[in-house]
């Protein structure tokens, strides 16, 4: 079973507008509400895809019921955490007319410590039979930035893969810990570290204990870099990109290596074939209109990847 922890869900709101005119009233179809964060949107697309999941989130207010009202009808197996914060908002607004989403994303609010101690509590409640434990999102302001290298530790102790896909000090805290998968965008990895090249980045997160650092590129693709492959890294993109809703499809990527491990308990996959199931199911992501779902041509997707192997020139 994957487990997916969410320490600062949100409830996900969705628009479609033919096109955004600054300035303008905009009158839009009804939107979407679905309960989301970068885990709750894992547990989706695992659950989508026939893999058995439990996603543990935080919910609190009247955001926080309407979160768990839809959560419950989607069939997504979950155990929520009360708090006393009201669940924040993440708006997405997608312009039809130029291809683009405009993301506006609540920062939330801190849990108290006896909330923390029980999310963790539920999360050591789930880990026996786990396959492997996922935790990706933002931390609420005033978190502690080791909540994540936390789960990396459980993990390890459970003797099963953590793939963590976060920002900031807690992606670093996430790497010294060990993280079998860390998956930042570039710009999240050039943020933490400091380091404008990329592969450089990746093998920074690697120098700290990371084991594959899988790299989102938008449109450009992925980057896969192992503590396995030292002098070399591999990078996977289809022929052409794709038009849709970007919004998710990290989220699918981080469902798809999760389902790799899945698929071999008490084994590491090959770097390769998590690649390209990444890959292929990020694209996938885009082709749906909300985040938490992917497209049935991920299959088809995965045969048109193109998969390189680059060797790295020593510092």
């Amino acid at each position: 079973m994957i487990i997916t922890v969410t320490p600062n869900a949100a409830l996900d709101l969705t628009w479609w507008v033919d096109r955004i005119e600054p300035g303008a009233t905009h009158r839009v179809p009804s939107g979407m509400a679905r309960a989301g964060g970068k885990s709750l949107n894992v547990a989706r697309v695992a659950d989508q895809q026939g893999l058995a999941v439990l996603a543990i989130a935080t919910a609190g207010g009247t955001t926080g019921a309407e979160l768990e009202l839809e959560l419950s009808a989607s069939g997504v197996p979950h155990t929520l955490v009360p708090v006393a914060a009201s669940t924040r908002r993440s708006l997405a607004l997608y312009d039809a007319g130029a291809d683009e989403t405009s993301i506006f994303n609540e920062y939330g609010e801190d849990h108290s410590a006896a909330e923390w101690a029980d999310l963790l509590a539920a999360v050591d409640d789930a880990l026996p039979g786990a396959s492997c434990l996922v935790g990706s999102g933002s931390l609420p302001p005033g978190a502690d930035t080791d909540f994540y290298s936390g789960l990396v530790r459980r993990a390890a102790a459970a003797g099963i893969p953590s793939i963590i896909d976060t920002s900031g000090p807690a992606l670093l805290a996430a790497a010294d810990a060990g993280a079998t998968v860390l998956k930042p965008n570039r710009d999240e990895l050039v943020a933490a570290t400091d380091i404008a090249d990329p592969i450089r980045g990746a093998r920074s997160l690697i120098a700290r204990g990371a084991r594959l650092v899988l790299l989102s590129l938008g449109s450009a693709g992925m980057i896969a870099v192992s503590a396995d492959d030292p002098s070399g890294h591999l990078s996977a993109r289809l022929p052409e990109p794709l038009a849709g809703n970007p919004t998710g499809a990290g989220d699918a990527a981080v469902a798809a290596v999760a389902s790799c491990f899945a698929e071999s308990p008490g084994a590491t996959p090959p770097a390769e074939a998590i690649l390209r199931r990444a890959t292929a199911w990020s694209a996938a992501a885009v082709l749906m209109p909300l985040a938490g779902e992917i497209s049935p041509l991920h299959d088809e997707l995965s045969t048109t990847i193109r998969i390189e192997r680059h060797t790295e020139t020593p510092s």
